[in-house]
């Protein structure tokens, strides 16, 4: 997603964080703790710009991970089934001791699914590592009728957000400084 707005990054590295979510902890204020717990545990240098994000699926209150099993994955898409649920992606950029962040919500809406729909969908593996048991680039797309909000954060990066945070550390965007 990054190269749509002209980012390659120079190297990946997967944060080892502890993803568990406290004891009455809401959505929005669980998914901007994991971006922020993330960019932090990243070793870089000084000058380095780091960037993570993470996405979480709330039904209401309620938290709707990334599912272990194909028997979760159904049982959240059965939950999710002809209502509307929240997805929320919160971004942490980290340039030296200077953090930004932000988040966004997003509404989606998935259509009413059939033990068939299900069934077919959880066949394609597309569940496994999605939060909520989907993913809207993929054949889930196909479940969901309609969004309010950003696509780009429904899939993980929210791009509009995350170019104006990397902006703000002073990371040019398509070659521009800020």
């Amino acid at each position: 997603m990054l190269a749509q707005i002209g980012i390659i990054a120079d190297a990946i590295r997967p944060p080892d964080i502890d993803e568990t979510v406290s004891k009455a902890e809401l959505p929005r204020p669980y998914c901007l703790r994991m971006a922020l717990e993330k960019v932090q545990a990243v070793k870089a240098g000084a000058d380095d710009v780091v960037l993570c994000a993470d996405t979480t699926v709330a039904l209401g209150r309620r938290i709707l991970g990334k599912p272990e099993s194909p028997v979760e994955a159904a049982h959240f898409l059965r939950m999710l089934s002809g209502r509307r649920h929240r997805v929320i992606t919160a971004i942490a950029v980290r340039r030296g001791a200077k953090t930004l962040s932000r988040d966004v919500v997003t509404t989606v809406k998935m259509k009413h699914l059939s033990q068939a729909d299900i069934a077919a969908y959880i066949a394609t593996n597309d569940w496994q590592g999605k939060a909520g048991g989907y993913g809207i680039q993929g054949p889930a797309g196909a479940l969901i009728p309609w969004i309010q909000g950003s696509f780009s954060a429904v899939v993980g990066l929210p791009l509009t957000e995350t170019a104006g945070l990397l902006q703000a550390a002073g990371y040019p965007i398509h070659g521009v400084k800020p």
